[in-house]
């Protein structure tokens, strides 16, 4: 197989979105409206960007963990302003109380302005998962839903919250459904995070 030949092949996945746009556009047609210009709720998430200590609180039934407490990991959230001021990306790095890695997330969110909402790809890095999640804002709280399943594979919502949200501190909440919604299980996950620093490495 010649050397264009595989060039074409490893670039096709990448170019196919886009293919049809560029050849309709030099056939003389008119291809769709593209908005290139952000919105501006594409700042709605804007809070996040920076660098944040966490604390993280799952929660547990116990008999130990209703002794002594819930167990509580700490670790750092980072998140970057991304695809031209449409949305953000961010990590999340948690450990246990003896500095175990615990989890490690890599999310990208960007907001639809065609559908007014947003849209997450999360990547679960240690468990090699993707999930993604749609949602909005609305009063100061960003609330994003899920579908996905569970430990024992069954169906399950997932609902996760940012809220009281200030220059300094957020907080964050993941709720569960394991009825298609008809009830919620609350705080499975609670995560307090204090800013450290208004712009973060990468």
């Amino acid at each position: 197989m010649s050397r264009c030949v595989l060039i074409a092949l490893a670039v096709l996945p990448v170019a196919s979105p886009i293919l049809p746009t560029v050849a309709h556009s030099q056939a003389g047609g008119r291809s769709a409206a593209v908005h290139a210009s952000a919105p501006k709720e594409g700042a709605q998430f804007a809070f996040l960007v920076g660098l944040w200590e966490v604390t993280a609180t799952p929660k547990v039934s116990s008999l130990a963990a209703k002794i002594h407490g819930a167990p509580k990991f700490h670790g750092t959230w980072k998140a970057w302003r991304a695809f031209d001021g449409f949305g953000i990306e961010d990590e999340l790095r948690i450990a246990d109380r003896s500095g175990n890695p615990s989890a490690l997330s890599h999310a990208l969110r960007s907001f639809d302005a065609s559908r007014g909402r947003w849209t997450q790809t999360m990547l679960d890095v240690y468990r090699g998962r993707f999930t993604t999640a749609e949602g909005s804002w609305t009063n100061g709280t960003m609330t994003l839903t899920s579908a996905g399943t569970d430990a024992e594979e069954k169906p399950m919502l997932t609902r996760s919250r940012f809220y009281d949200i200030t220059p300094a501190t957020f907080k964050y909440q993941t709720d569960r459904s394991l009825d298609g919604g008809r009830s919620w299980e609350t705080a499975i996950l609670r995560i307090d995070a204090k800013r450290v620093a208004a712009t973060a490495p990468r």
